[in-house]
């Protein structure tokens, strides 16, 4: 879950700082990573606490 918090500041201060034709492109990839991390983080998780 730290990743996806790390990539999210990651694409924001980027978009802010760089000057990118096609920031669209940029959103797309960095919420995908996001949401891949967040999702495997809560299921590695919810697994440890069912042990």
């Amino acid at each position: 879950m730290d990743i996806a918090k790390y990539v999210a500041t990651a694409v924001l201060i980027s978009s802010f700082l760089s000057n990118f034709e096609q920031k669209w492109q940029m959103y797309a990839v960095g919420l995908l990573t996001v949401a891949s991390s967040l999702l495997l983080g809560l299921y590695f998780i919810k697994e440890q606490k069912q042990k």
